[in-house]
């Protein structure tokens, strides 16, 4: 029998990770004594929210879900947004944040603007975060950390792939959102990301991407991750057009106390711990 929240409320061992986006949301606690998920949920916005708002859906998560009352030893906050921007550590100057980040994304002189350093290709991925939403957790609970996502899908992706000596792209679908990233022999060639509306957006999108970089829909290795599934037409669309479509797996050691429907949802929340 599964335990329920309330029998961990004693607990003050437990890792929260919560990734947050103007579409949605989801949390994941981890008991790390027991290398249990005690707690894994998500959800959806019908509509697309603003900073403001999403704010709001924060405030009333941590209202409404009794084991975000605990006590967390540390707590990730994942960034989903696509204000970002990848530079060359090489290349790369704190104090040109705004100029990097202006040629992407359409930035305010008021946003708070910073970076993490992907350390396994040695570059620098810059964006704003959801300050807004940093602010109530630090009023909340004190330190934290956060990153953006693409950070982790990025590290991540690219320690799966480290020793592949062919050329593989992964495609990370969200609810009205989707990431391509192009890994060839180990190394990035190419991060994205796009929004789309139907199934004619998101394979027109991901077609021009791969014409772009001279990859053969007929012979290159596709690997699908987040929400999709057999049955969904973005899956049936993408299969039509590209001969060697898979699912790609997290690879995790977790126990669960409601194992996740896919070995390949969640990974970027997942992994953040």
């Amino acid at each position: 029998m599964a335990q329920t929240n309330k029998e961990y409320n004693h607990l003050t061992n437990l890792e929260l990770s919560i990734q947050i986006s103007l579409s949605g949301l989801s949390f994941c606690v981890l008991n790390p004594d027991t290398k249990t998920i005690i707690e894994l949920k998500s959800k959806v916005f019908g509509i697309k929210k603003t900073p403001t708002e999403l704010l709001d859906a924060v405030i009333h998560l941590f209202n409404t879900e009794d084991i975000l009352n605990n006590s967390f030893s540390s707590i990730n906050i994942i960034h989903v947004n696509d204000w970002s921007t990848l530079v060359p550590k090489a290349l790369f100057k704190e104090e040109y944040l705004a100029d990097y980040l202006k040629f992407n994304t359409k930035i305010l002189k008021t946003d708070f603007i910073t970076f993490d350093e992907i350390i396994t290709n040695e570059s620098v991925n810059i964006y704003v975060p959801f300050t807004n939403v940093n602010n109530y957790i630090f009023d909340k609970y004190g330190s934290f950390t956060y990153k953006h996502f693409s950070t982790i899908l990025i590290e991540q992706l690219l320690v799966i792939e480290k020793h592949s000596s062919i050329t593989k792209v992964y495609v990370n679908i969200d609810t009205n959102n989707f990431e391509i990233i192009a890994i060839k022999q180990g190394a990035l060639l190419l991060y994205n990301t796009f929004e789309y509306h139907t199934k004619e957006d998101y394979i027109y999108y991901l077609l021009f991407t791969l014409e772009q970089l001279q990859l053969n829909p007929e012979t290159l290795q596709l690997v699908l991750l987040g929400l999709i599934n057999k049955e969904d037409d973005l899956y049936s669309i993408t299969y039509k057009y590209i001969r060697n479509v898979s699912f790609g797996n997290r690879m995790d050691t977790y126990n669960f106390t409601k194992t996740p429907t896919t070995n390949y949802s969640y990974f970027t929340l997942l992994k953040s711990l």
